[in-house]
């Protein structure tokens, strides 16, 4: 924000609310990219959605580690199962 610029109540209501819910926010983002990725027929667009991929997973709470071999991988499987995992699924 510019210097000398303030939100109101409401505002930091709207904002506090974001950062609130910013992991189940990501999980959406990462399934919609999911189904994107599967149905993508353009190698240049699925770059892209592996990088938005990439920038949803560090916002997750999902093993480093694991979440490097899937982006590694391009493993479009193994993200769905890892997304349904993280968003409390079996």
């Amino acid at each position: 924000m510019a210097k000398g610029q303030h939100l109101s109540q409401h505002q930091k209501k709207i904002v506090n609310r974001y950062y609130e819910h910013l992991d189940t926010i990501s999980l959406h983002k990462l399934a919609e990219s999911v189904s994107e990725l599967y149905l993508c027929a353009d190698e240049k667009k699925a770059a892209k959605l592996w990088t938005t991929v990439e920038t949803a997973l560090k916002k997750t709470g999902a093993e480093p580690k694991k979440v490097a071999e899937i982006l590694a991988k391009r493993d479009i499987k193994a993200l769905a199962t890892l997304v349904n995992t993280l968003s409390g699924g079996q």
